[in-house]
């Protein structure tokens, strides 16, 4: 486990951040002069050349691998619908509070997406500011349908505006539902240009296209955390994990293991 105040470090392949290592690789034409010199330096005998200190050949060239620390990106994606229930609702909010707390003193950006009727809204922008996260949470309102799509599809939308803004961030897409999904998206918002269905099956095929849509960006990290604690569903929720690409837990397993190392082993990671 990284300390407090850590920021992931990253291999990069532009010129700037701290020099760590040399390679024989060409990448950029950022020469480790040192790296070179030794390189040349046993040879020196054999290559002697009058009027010159030291000759250097092409295989001695050695390039600079550098490391520069990176910002991670926690978005919440939060199911705040009715059948999420007060008991699920209270556990999910606990979860999220020491997950905020972890992002603080890691320096992370933390967003936040909450879900329910007919809409997802951005409740939070990502945001260094914890306080503000942790009040934005406890103010959350629950009730009505579950439009799971909207959720996860507004989730996406903004991690791909922050990539636009940084490249090199880290984002981490934390999906908490039951997974009861049953309202399906607008006719503006929909993936395929096709007329809408009805019924569960059309709004369950929805989430999945959205989910196979976030899946194809690799940049993208997903963790599906499944709260509904009846059996029945949760083969779906275990398909629609899979269809996101996401590592996919019960609420019952982070009880076990703990939240927060689940989410550190999705995170902190050399790119």
């Amino acid at each position: 486990r990284r300390g407090p105040g850590r920021r992931s470090p990253s291999r990069t392949a532009s010129k700037t951040g701290r020099y760590v290592r040399s390679t024989p690789e060409r990448r950029n034409n950022d020469l480790a002069f040192d790296a070179t010199i030794r390189a040349a330096a046993p040879h020196q005998r054999k290559r002697f050349r009058p009027g010159v200190s030291i000759a250097i050949e092409e295989e001695d060239i050695r390039e600079k691998v550098r490391e520069r620390k990176i910002g991670n990106l926690l978005l919440f994606i939060v199911d705040a619908s009715g059948s999420m229930g007060t008991t699920l609702m209270t556990e999910t909010k606990g979860a999220i509070m020491s997950l905020l707390l972890d992002a603080y003193q890691k320096r992370d950006k933390v967003g936040f997406v909450a879900f329910r009727e007919t809409k997802a809204e951005v409740l939070l922008p990502p945001t260094d500011s914890i306080e503000l996260a942790k009040k934005l949470l406890e103010d959350l309102p629950t009730g009505g349908k579950t439009p799971l799509s909207e959720g996860i599809l507004t989730g996406y939308e903004m991690t791909l505006q922050q990539l636009r803004k940084d490249p090199n961030i880290v984002p981490l897409m934390v999906v908490i539902s039951d997974c009861r999904a049953n309202v399906p998206l607008s006719e503006s918002r929909r993936i395929k240009q096709s007329p809408p269905g009805k019924g569960f099956a059309y709004v369950v095929s929805e989430v999945f296209e959205v989910a196979q849509k976030i899946r194809q960006d690799i940049r993208i990290r997903t963790i599906l955390i499944d709260v509904n604690e009846e059996l029945a569903p949760v083969q779906l929720s275990m398909k629609l994990a899979d269809a996101l690409g996401a590592q996919y837990f019960r609420l019952e397993d982070l009880r076990a293991h703990g939240i927060l190392r689940v989410i550190e082993s999705h995170r902190n990671l050399e790119t």
